[in-house]
C-alpha cells in the first residue's frame, strides 16, 4: 500500500531512538536510490551529489545496507534486488524528472519538474505543494494539472499551451503528461535545491492513496 511504503521511506530518514536529528531528507534517500540505479557510485561522489557531509553519507548508505536495499564494494554503492523494487516504487509515483529551462512561466535560474502519475485529483489549490517546495530548498513552484487535453495551473492558468507556448512545448516533450497527470516543477538558485523542492512537493501527492506496491 502507498501508505506503507511512505512509512517505509520516512522511516530511512527519522532519527533512531534517543539519537540525533538526521541531516538529510527522505529526497536524499529518493536521490542516493537514483544514482545506484544507474551504476556503483562510491561514497565521496555520492556525498558530493547529495550535497551532505561524511557523516550523513555514512548514515545514508548504513541505513540503506541495514534495509538491504543496497551492497558496497570496492566500485562503491550498489542496489539489491530489494533495492531495485524499492527504486521500482518510486519510478511508478514519479515515472519521469527533468531538468527544465528558464522560460516566461518557468522564471528561475534552475527549474526541475515531476511528474506525478494519475494524482491530479489530489491537488486543490496547489498551496500545499507549493508550501512543501519552498520547505524543501526551492524558492518557487508551479503546480500542473494535465486535465482534458490541457496543461492548467488551478486558479491561475487555464491553457499553458495558449499562455506560455515555449513552456508548454517543453513541458509536453519532456514529461509526457497524460490526463490526471500532475507536474511540479520547483525553482531555486541551483539545481539541488530545484530537484529537491520538486520531490519534496510531489511526495505530498502520494498521502494516503491506497495502490499495490512491493519491497
Amino acid at each position: 500500500m502507498t501508505s506503507q511504503f511512505k512509512r517505509y521511506i520516512e522511516s530511512l530518514a527519522s532519527p533512531k531512538g534517543q539519537g540525533p536529528s538526521t541531516t538529510f531528507s527522505m529526497f536524499h534517500i529518493f536521490y542516493a536510490l537514483e544514482l545506484m540505479a544507474e551504476k556503483p557510485i562510491g561514497r565521496n561522489k555520492l556525498a558530493e551529489k547529495l550535497n551532505v557531509g561524511e557523516g550523513a553519507i555514512r548514515t545514508i548508505i548504513g541505513r540503506l545496507k541495514e534495509s538491504g536495499l543496497v551492497v558496497t564494494s570496492k566500485e562503491g554503492s550498489t542496489l539489491t534486488d530489494k533495492g531495485l523494487n524499492v527504486w521500482k516504487n518510486f519510478g511508478e509515483f514519479f515515472p519521469k524528472r527533468s531538468e527544465i529551462e528558464k522560460t516566461a512561466l518557468t522564471t528561475s535560474k534552475y527549474n526541475y519538474a515531476f511528474l506525478v502519475k494519475n494524482k491530479g485529483h489530489k491537488v486543490k489549490s496547489g498551496i500545499d505543494q507549493r508550501d512543501a517546495a519552498i520547505r524543501g530548498g526551492a524558492r518557487r513552484a508551479l503546480v500542473i494539472v494535465s486535465k482534458n487535453g490541457r496543461l492548467m495551473i488551478e486558479s491561475v492558468c487555464n491553457s499553458i499551451e495558449n499562455e506560455f507556448p515555449e513552456a508548454a512545448s517543453e513541458i509536453l516533450e519532456k514529461l509526457n503528461p497524460e490526463d490526471n497527470d500532475v507536474i511540479i516543477i520547483a525553482g531555486a538558485d541551483n539545481p539541488s535545491k530545484a530537484k529537491m523542492g520538486a520531490f519534496t512537493a510531489s511526495w505530498t501527492l502520494i498521502e494516503n492513496v491506497q495502490e499495490n506496491v512491493e519491497f
